[in-house]
């Protein structure tokens, strides 16, 4: 296809996905869901797995394989700035709040799914086509392990938000613990791809590039994001100038952690997390959200459904392999971090709410699988698993969390 044929055809991928995934979160929200698990399942109904099943004629149409670099390179930048705006409102007060609680809570559920993710791994792989023949046992084992460890921050952040709990015991536990989770599982992600290639050098100038990038950022990127704070204070709001600067910043930074083999969202994410909170954040955050929730995002829950094959897991043994990962899942994160809450001081009713918030995956779940199949490190097949294991376990989490605090 030609340049001009693509961006013909690019438009109207444009106005398919956004229609599809409003319709789609449209009918989530009335049943109870956030409107980010019905962009998820439109993800999967626009991929092959529903729309090319159904019209495969229409399917190849719509999305050639030409046409998913350009899909691939949109939805990479909005995932960019989504990451961007999740470290803008990661708040390092709120696990000094709760460290210690907040700690055994995400010790628990990073340790407990990362054994099992990883058990899995190990005892799996050598009878299924889960991991890349140039996926070693071990990288195998941490990206799975890792892969299970990760939260749903934003959504836990939105369903705390929406029902005032903000500032609680409980909103206040859930936001620390869910937010050092991540952290550490997207660090275990980094070592992963860092070592992915097989050469202690790209693997050392990965780390090492990551640490440096995270200094320079520290000392040099603060003091620069301080002072684009005050003017843009002091000015009483944010100027065309002051945000394209700033979204300069965004992307040298992702380029830079692309560039030295990490990943372009680490460095969108570390950039967010050293912006000053209060009036510059809540700039940026009224500038981005809504463009990038609403606009950007629903290309990458599609380029994701392109990816996503259920017909590869039609097999009863397969199946089977699926909804073990589902029960370990379940177990690692929504238990674990339910019985750490528990043994520290919740009542019961608080901690069987944490538990259920944490085992949501979400979106953040998406973006670690969609790394691991863009970098070769797993198959289509296990990604596929674990995009079921994603919907399933963020279906379920305000259901649950709902049930919970009604419960007398």
């Amino acid at each position: 296809m030609s340049p001009f044929q693509l961006s013909v055809l690019f438009f109207l991928q444009l106005a398919m996905i956004l229609s599809v995934c409003r319709a789609v979160g449209w009918v989530a929200v009335r049943i109870g869901q956030p409107q980010v698990v019905g962009e998820m399942i439109a993800g999967v109904v626009l991929g092959p797995s529903v729309l090319g099943m159904l019209v495969p004629e229409l399917h190849g149409r719509l999305f050639p394989a030409a046409s998913k670099p350009i899909l691939f390179a949109v939805c990479q930048t909005g995932l960019v700035i989504y990451m961007f705006l999740v470290g803008v409102e990661f708040d390092v007060a709120l696990i000094r709040s709760r460290l210690r609680s907040a700690a055994w809570v995400s010790l628990s559920g990073i340790l407990v799914p990362f054994v099992l993710g990883a058990g899995a791994a190990f005892f799996l792989a050598p009878h299924w086509p889960l991991f890349s023949t140039r996926t070693g046992v071990l990288e195998g084992m941490l990206f799975l392990g890792a892969a299970m460890s990760v939260t749903a921050f934003p959504m836990l952040a939105r369903i705390i938000y929406e029902r005032g709990l903000t500032g609680t015991s409980l909103g206040t536990l859930a936001l620390a613990a869910g937010s050092i989770d991540d952290a550490v599982a997207w660090c275990v992600l980094a070592v992963v791809i860092a070592s992915f290639s097989g050469d202690p050098t790209v693997a050392i100038v990965a780390i090492g590039g990551g640490l440096a990038y995270v200094a320079v950022v520290r000392f040099v990127g603060a003091p620069v994001l301080r002072f684009l704070a005050a003017k843009t204070e002091r000015a009483g709001g944010m100027s065309h100038a002051m945000l394209g600067t700033t979204l300069s910043l965004v992307m040298l930074g992702a380029w830079f952690t692309d560039f030295i083999g990490i990943y372009a969202v680490f460095g969108a994410f570390i950039l967010g997390v050293a912006v000053p909170k209060g009036f510059f954040a809540k700039a940026l955050h009224d500038h981005l959200e809504k463009m990038t929730a609403a606009f950007l995002l629903p290309l990458f829950f599609v380029y994701s459904g392109l990816n996503t094959k259920i017909g590869l897991l039609l097999s009863p043994q397969l199946l089977g392999v699926t909804l073990l990962l589902l029960v370990l899942a379940i177990l690692g994160k929504g238990v674990a971090c339910a019985a750490a809450a528990w043994m520290h001081g919740e009542s019961p009713r608080e901690s069987l709410a944490i538990g259920a918030l944490m085992n949501a995956r979400g979106l953040m779940e998406l973006i670690i699988l969609n790394i691991g199949l863009e970098r070769g490190v797993i198959t289509p097949t296990l990604f596929t698993m674990l995009v079921v294991m994603a919907i399933a376990t963020t279906l379920m989490a305000t259901p649950a969390f709902n049930q919970i605090q009604r419960a007398p």
